[in-house]
């Protein structure tokens, strides 16, 4: 049985897309830490997730699935057309005040439609 399989019972065969992904990708050999650090999880979560049991906010970790595994470019502000993972990345990055780089990006991450937390 596979991965996708195993979600669709575990979610009574309606799993939300962003599940599928992660489902999806297990199947195509990428494991439960790979996906993790992708999308800025714990391989518990994910396997929490694919298996319909997972109790934290579902909207924060599909955001993250969507940036981090399924989307393929957005737009930045500051640097331009660069990966949903990138872009997961940059957001999780502190404010460092001795790159205007990082002010820059620091900034334009607050107010960013693509900021999963939405902080600032």
């Amino acid at each position: 049985m596979t991965n996708k399989d195993k979600t669709l019972a575990a979610w009574g065969g309606q799993a939300p897309d962003w599940v599928l992904a992660l489902a999806q990708a297990a199947d195509q050999g990428m494991s439960r830490r790979q996906l993790a650090d992708m999308i800025g999880y714990s391989p518990a979560a994910i396997s929490q997730t694919m298996s319909g049991k997972y109790r934290g906010s579902l909207d924060k970790l599909a955001a993250s699935v969507r940036a981090g595994l399924m989307s393929d470019a957005v737009q930045c502000p500051v640097l331009g057309e660069i990966s949903g993972e990138r872009c997961l990345a940059e957001q999780r990055r502190p404010l460092a005040a001795t790159s205007g780089m990082r002010v820059r990006l620091w900034r334009a991450c607050r107010n960013c439609p693509h900021n999963i937390g939405k902080e600032g």
